[in-house]
């Protein structure tokens, strides 16, 4: 008998060795990461999560996992998560070793029997003294002999009706909390369920099948199974509620007075020999089996976890460390603001000369309005059809009829067979006037489309500095107005150059004019016969009509043919000038304006004789410098998690 225990206890002593080399370093690596906060991280970890309904017996679970005594009331007790770490240490022999960890490093030492007085003062500081529940933690930290490890998150019971006190909305607020905690596939979900009602009514059943529709994740508790053991085993040998891990059927604690010893002891004899519960099987009842059964699941959950945490915690930091790097630098005097800032103008003038000058659009390419050269191109073409090259003669005007009049206030004292220029002059005014609208129409679309390109740009390249972002823009719309103005003054000395002289040495005009002048006899011909025959001809001038035209007045006829001709040769000409002439400006101002006077004028603007756009780019942006701070925290936190499991894992490779 003596060998037989003595090898019991040898072997026990030998499983209690593997579990403190292989799983406690497992527990205490998660839970490192979990003081760290790396699920703020947006990193999941392996955790067991309590869920019940109100009056479910959730805390009295937890009391006789823990052996300690948890607040209790009226309504919801638990107001806030309450993170249970749970440490067996053998060194702790009477009293128990309680922290509670709060508020961000807030940590509290206490005893047994103050732990629920100090939970609820932390639950105070947290969700204010009423009824109100919040999301923030609380970390309750148990060191004791002979308890499980386990980490488990207790959460506020689910109740339907707000008592008096609650908010009104507490039912949404208790189970948006619980599904943020059950939903990640990493969670195992501890359903805390009373003999005493019908399972699938549960509303926390509803809860966990929602995010765990087959069970495999959801494991069991039945409580207060003393006060209600008629149907239980056909209630969890059915399983009408699909739970994968199985159930645990338990006895709550009855009384202060009873001693958590005591209440094992009943629990025990209570399922080995009530005639109704002793049938249930023996693996399915008790808290000490409960508490094997979360060791297990917990081990198996973080064993398989681990590689998936390591992955995402290296992602994570090189998603991180990247954004970091592609922010500013920190800038520690005017010459590195000065820096930055030429930096940014000469990308700036980089992108610019990429999109309006080469026609290369690798950084938008999906996106046309940044395709400066084709808009460019697309509004001269545009200008060069609205350019007509003859305008159109009012309805009402006949044909000549104009022309012969101007021919007639020009007549001085000359020879007969000449033309007075002065005729070709007020025509060709009056042609002018009706496009002069035209080409200012195109100077107000071109800059008003590159003052806007050129902004985007800008912004986009300077969006780490808004600081200079006021002035940059300033600089940008000053640039487009001087720009205009050029452009305008341009078009003004195109049409004052047109004004000035009749002259062209392209020998089209000539071309064309003779052309024309080829229809002279045949137009002179259909005047003498207008009164016999088809009064209506056709000439390069379109259809024209000459039954107005008086034959006494043939010889003036002829002459306003000679100049109409004339002035359509001439009007080509004119119209090729002003649309050549206009696009070669626009297209030379774009690339002046790329190359030399944004550069110019954006230092002028924000640096100065002062250098005062500097000085504020030394001030960071609030939003900038909240962002480098929370990925600096960031990086910090996911390095030493990635430490924290590089050290767990070389040490489960170094056991084998």
């Amino acid at each position: 008998m003596d060998d037989v225990e003595c090898s019991s206890s040898a072997t026990c002593s030998a499983m209690a060795a593997s579990y403190n080399d292989q799983i406690r370093p497992l527990l205490d690596a998660v839970d490192r990461l979990r003081q760290l906060k790396v699920t703020q991280e947006g990193i999941q970890l392996p955790t067991i999560v309590v869920v019940g309904d109100q009056s479910s017996g959730k805390s009295s679970v937890l009391e006789s996992l823990a052996g300690i005594s948890l607040p209790r009331g009226q309504g919801i007790c638990t107001r806030v998560p309450l993170i249970m770490r749970l440490q067996d240490d053998p060194a702790v022999q009477d009293a128990s070793v309680l922290q509670l960890e709060y508020s961000s490093g807030m940590v509290v030492t206490t005893s047994e029997a103050q732990v629920a007085d100090a939970i609820n003062a932390a639950t105070a500081e947290i969700a204010g003294g009423g009824k109100g529940i919040s999301d923030a933690p609380i970390t309750l930290v148990v060191r004791k002999r002979g308890v499980p490890d386990l980490t488990l998150v207790d959460l506020p019971g689910i109740t339907r009706v707000a008592v008096q006190g609650q908010p009104e909305d507490i039912y949404d607020h208790v189970a948006r909390m619980i599904k943020a905690y059950i939903a990640p596939k990493e969670s195992i979900i501890l359903n805390v369920l009373s003999a005493q009602v019908d399972f699938p009514t549960c509303e926390s059943i509803r809860m966990s099948q929602q995010v765990d529709r087959t069970g495999e994740r959801t494991l069991a508790v039945v409580t207060k199974a003393d006060r209600a053991p008629e149907g239980l085993l056909e209630k969890v040998t059915m399983d009408d509620v699909h739970i994968g891990l199985g159930y645990v059927c338990v006895r709550n604690r009855v009384g202060e007075e009873e001693t958590y010893e005591e209440a094992r002891e009943q629990e025990r004899r209570l399922f080995a020999e009530h005639p109704l519960l002793s049938k249930i099987d023996k693996s399915m009842v008790g808290i000490p089996t409960l508490a094997r059964r979360l060791t297990e699941i917990q081990a198996t959950i973080i064993a398989r976890c681990l590689p998936d945490i390591v992955r995402e915690i290296n992602d994570r930091l090189s998603r991180s460390s990247d954004e970091l790097g592609q922010m500013p630098p920190d800038l520690s005097n005017v010459a590195d603001a000065a820096r930055a800032f030429f930096h940014i103008v000469k990308q700036v003038c980089a992108s610019l000369e990429k999109l309006l000058l080469r026609g290369e659009f690798d950084e938008y390419p999906d996106d046309a309005s940044f395709h400066g050269t084709a808009r460019v191109a697309e509004m001269l073409a545009t200008y060069g059809r609205e350019m007509p090259a003859q305008p159109q003669r009012p309805a009402a005007q006949l044909f000549l009829v104009e022309e012969m009049r101007v021919l007639e206030e020009s007549r001085g004292i000359t020879l007969p067979n000449f033309l007075p220029r002065s005729a070709l002059q007020v025509l060709l005014k009056k042609k002018v006037e009706t496009i002069v609208h035209v080409p200012h129409g195109l100077v107000k679309q071109v800059w008003e489309y590159v003052g806007d390109l050129v902004m985007r740009i800008l912004l986009r390249h300077s969006h780490d500095y808004p600081q200079v972002q006021s002035s940059c823009r300033h600089a940008v719309q000053s640039l487009m107005d001087k720009a205009r103005q050029r452009s305008a003054q341009h078009v003004e000395e195109l049409i004052e150059m047109e004004l000035a002289a009749d002259y062209t040495a392209n020998p089209e005009y000539m071309r064309t004019c003779g052309s024309i002048m080829q229809e002279q006899d045949m137009f002179l011909k259909a005047m003498e016969d207008a009164g016999s025959s088809e009064s209506t001809l056709q000439l390069r001038f379109g259809e024209v009509d000459v039954s107005h035209l008086k034959l006494d007045d043939a010889e003036l006829a002829g002459q306003a043919f000679d100049l109409k001709a004339r002035l359509a040769a001439y009007w080509n000409i004119v119209l090729l000038r002003l649309v050549d002439g206009l696009a070669l400006h626009v297209l030379l101002s774009i690339r002046r304006l790329v190359e030399k006077h944004l550069a110019e004028e954006l230092t002028g603007e924000v640096l100065g004789k002062d250098m005062a756009g500097a000085k504020r780019m030394l001030v960071p942006s609030p939003g900038t410098a909240a962002k480098r701070d929370r990925l600096r925290n960031t990086i910090a936190v996911l390095r030493e998690s990635r430490e924290v499991v590089a050290n767990i894992m070389d040490r489960s490779s170094a056991l084998g």
